[in-house]
Protein backbone atom coordinates (compact mmCIF):
# COMPACT_ATOMS: atom_id res chain seq x y z
CA UNK A 1 0.00 0.00 0.00
CA UNK A 2 2.86 2.11 0.32
CA UNK A 3 3.89 5.26 -1.86
CA UNK A 4 7.02 4.40 -4.28
CA UNK A 5 10.29 5.85 -3.30
CA UNK A 6 10.26 6.68 -7.11
CA UNK A 7 7.39 9.05 -6.91
CA UNK A 8 8.89 11.16 -4.11
CA UNK A 9 12.18 11.44 -5.34
CA UNK A 10 10.61 12.63 -8.74
CA UNK A 11 8.52 15.00 -7.11
CA UNK A 12 11.73 16.12 -5.10
CA UNK A 13 13.95 16.52 -8.17
CA UNK A 14 11.00 18.40 -10.05
CA UNK A 15 10.78 20.55 -6.91
CA UNK A 16 14.75 21.60 -6.76
CA UNK A 17 15.43 22.04 -10.96
CA UNK A 18 11.95 24.61 -10.17
CA UNK A 19 13.92 26.04 -7.26
CA UNK A 20 17.02 26.12 -9.24
CA UNK A 21 15.61 27.85 -12.18
CA UNK A 22 13.59 30.09 -10.42
CA UNK A 23 16.44 31.48 -8.34
CA UNK A 24 18.78 31.66 -11.56
CA UNK A 25 15.70 33.59 -13.53
CA UNK A 26 15.36 35.81 -10.55
CA UNK A 27 18.57 37.17 -10.52
CA UNK A 28 19.25 37.77 -14.21
CA UNK A 29 16.08 40.11 -14.02
CA UNK A 30 13.79 37.98 -15.60
CA UNK A 31 10.54 37.76 -12.68
CA UNK A 32 8.04 37.42 -14.98
CA UNK A 33 9.16 34.01 -16.41
CA UNK A 34 10.53 33.01 -13.35
CA UNK A 35 6.90 32.71 -11.83
CA UNK A 36 5.75 31.06 -14.85
CA UNK A 37 8.22 28.52 -14.35
CA UNK A 38 7.22 28.30 -10.73
CA UNK A 39 3.47 27.90 -11.67
CA UNK A 40 4.26 25.24 -14.44
CA UNK A 41 6.59 23.10 -11.59
CA UNK A 42 3.31 23.16 -9.41
CA UNK A 43 0.65 22.24 -11.79
CA UNK A 44 3.00 19.32 -12.74
CA UNK A 45 3.12 18.42 -8.82
CA UNK A 46 -0.09 18.79 -8.84
CA UNK A 47 -1.15 16.50 -11.63
CA UNK A 48 1.19 13.69 -10.35
CA UNK A 49 -0.23 14.15 -6.94
CA UNK A 50 -3.73 13.59 -7.83
CA UNK A 51 -2.65 10.85 -9.85
CA UNK A 52 -1.77 9.05 -6.51
CA UNK A 53 -4.81 11.09 -4.19
CA UNK A 54 -6.74 8.92 -7.77
CA UNK A 55 -5.30 5.32 -7.30
CA UNK A 56 -5.54 5.55 -3.55
CA UNK A 57 -9.16 6.24 -4.11
CA UNK A 58 -9.39 3.33 -6.69
CA UNK A 59 -7.81 1.06 -4.53
CA UNK A 60 -10.19 1.98 -1.38
CA UNK A 61 -13.16 1.34 -3.75
CA UNK A 62 -12.11 -1.90 -5.24
CA UNK A 63 -11.89 -3.21 -1.33
CA UNK A 64 -15.07 -1.81 -0.44
CA UNK A 65 -16.57 -3.21 -3.32
CA UNK A 66 -14.99 -6.73 -2.85
CA UNK A 67 -16.76 -7.32 0.59
CA UNK A 68 -20.05 -6.79 -0.93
Amino acid sequence: MGIDVEVIFKIAGVGIVVAFLHTILDQVGKKEYAQWVTLFGFIYILYQVASIVDDLFQKIKSVFLFHN
